[in-house]
C-alpha cells in the first residue's frame, strides 16, 4: 500500500518508518533538516530497550510531485493542519483515504456526527471551518495516537512506549477501507482496532492529554511527577471530573473510571508530554485542540469547566509570551553546592 506521510515529527517518523518496515512504499513531505536525514539515511527507531531500526524511505517538500497514495497520514500539530490543507488534494487520488493524527478534539468532530450538532464547526480547532471545507469527510478516517515518542535528532525517533492506532469511520460503520488499512497497519507490527465509536476513544485518549499536557508545560514536570504529586494528581483530576461532564453531555460513555486513567499516565513514567517537550524546544503550544477545544464544548453543552478554563487560559498566555518573546522555556540545574 502506498502512504504519504505528512510531517516527519515524532509520531510521523514513527508511524512512516513502522509502515515502511512492514513492507509499504512510504513517502514524507517534509523540510529542512528532516528532509535532508530521511532521504540520506531513512528514518532510524531507537526503542526503550536499545533495540534500532532504520526504516527505507524517501522525502519531498513538494506536494504536486510527490504522487498519488492510498492513504494520506496528516501527522501534524492540531495548528499546522490549516497551512497544508489546500495542498492535499494533490496527494490524493478518487479513493484516498486521509487519516488525521491529531490530539485533542479534531476539527472533522461534528461530521457524520448525527443530532443537532452535525456538520458543526470546531472553532477553536478550525475558525470559521476552513479546513473542514478543505477536507471531505467521506476521505477521512478518524485515528485516536497512543504511543509516546520523541524526536531526537531529524530523522531519529526514540520510541518510549505504546503501538496502538485504532481507527474508525466517522459514521461508526464497519467499511472495507478501514478493515483494509488496519490490516496494513497491523502487518506493520502495530495495533490497530477498528472501532464502531471512534469518537469516545478520542475522549478517551483527550481525558489524559486536556490534563497532563498543560500541567506539565506550566510546572514542567513529567507525568509520574504529576501522578506522584498530591497538588499534581488533584489537579489533573478536578480537570478530569469538568471534561467527563461535557463528554456525556454529548453521548460519550468512558470505559475506564477516572483513577485507571490516572494510574495509567503514571505507568508511563518520567516522560515529557509532547507540550512540555515544545515549551523546551520554544514551539507553538497545541493548546486550543487540547484544552480550547474541551472549552468551546463545555459552552455548547452548558457544562462549566472552571479548572479546565483556568489552566487554558494560563497556558495560553505562556505561548503568547514565548512567541512574542522568541524564546524557549527549560528547567535549569542549579549548581552544587
Amino acid at each position: 500500500m502506498r502512504f504519504c506521510i505528512v510531517g516527519a515529527g515524532a509520531i510521523g517518523g514513527f508511524v512512516g518508518a513502522r509502515l515502511a518496515l512492514g513492507g509499504h512504499d512510504v513517502t514524507f513531505v517534509a523540510r529542512g533538516k528532516n528532509l535532508e536525514a530521511i532521504n540520506a539515511n531513512g528514518v532510524r527507531v531507537v526503542y526503550a530497550d536499545g533495540r534500532e531500526e532504520t526504516a527505507p524511505a524517501r522525502a519531498t517538500d513538494d506536494y504536486e510531485t510527490a504522487g498519488q497514495f492510498d492513504a494520506v497520514i496528516l501527522a501534524l500539530k492540531a495548528h499546522q493542519v490549516a497551512a497544508v490543507a489546500p495542498r492535499l488534494a494533490a496527494l490524493c487520488d478518487a479513493s484516498t483515504v486521509v487519516i488525521p493524527m491529531q490530539n485533542g478534539i479534531p476539527f472533522w468532530y461534528f461530521q457524520g456526527h448525527g443530532g443537532p450538532l452535525a456538520g458543526r464547526t470546531v472553532e477553536s480547532v478550525d475558525p470559521g471551518g476552513a479546513v473542514k471545507d478543505l477536507i471531505p469527510a467521506s476521505r477521512i478516517l478518524g485515528c485516536v495516537v497512543y504511543p509516546a515518542t520523541e524526536l531526537a535528532a531529524p530523522g531519529v525517533v526514540v520510541h518510549v512506549e505504546g503501538d496502538r492506532f485504532p481507527l474508525g469511520e466517522l459514521d461508526g460503520s464497519r467499511s472495507t477501507r478501514v478493515e483494509g488499512m488496519a490490516a496494513a497497519f497491523v502487518q506493520s507490527g502495530l495495533k490497530c482496532p477498528v472501532l464502531d465509536n471512534v469518537r469516545a476513544e478520542i475522549w478517551l485518549k483527550l481525558w489524559g492529554n486536556l490534563t497532563f499536557n498543560p500541567i506539565s508545560a506550566l510546572a514542567h514536570a513529567t507525568l509520574a511527577d504529576i501522578c506522584a504529586d498530591p497538588h499534581g494528581r488533584a489537579l489533573a483530576a478536578q480537570m478530569m471530573r469538568e471534561a467527563q461532564a461535557v463528554a456525556e453531555s454529548l453521548g460519550i460513555t468512558f470505559r475506564v473510571s477516572l483513577e485507571k486513567r490516572i494510574e495509567g499516565a503514571a505507568k508511563v513514567g518520567r516522560h515529557k508530554t509532547s507540550m512540555l517537550q515544545d515549551v523546551e524546544a520554544g514551539r507553538p503550544l497545541e493548546i486550543d485542540a487540547l484544552v480550547g477545544s474541551v472549552v468551546e464544548l463545555g459552552q455548547l453543552a452548558g457544562v462549566p469547566t472552571p479548572t479546565i478554563t483556568a489552566i487554558y487560559n494560563a497556558a495560553k498566555l505562556l505561548d503568547r509570551t514565548m512567541t512574542a518573546e522568541q524564546v524557549a522555556v527549560r528547567s535549569i540545574p542549579l549548581p552544587s553546592s
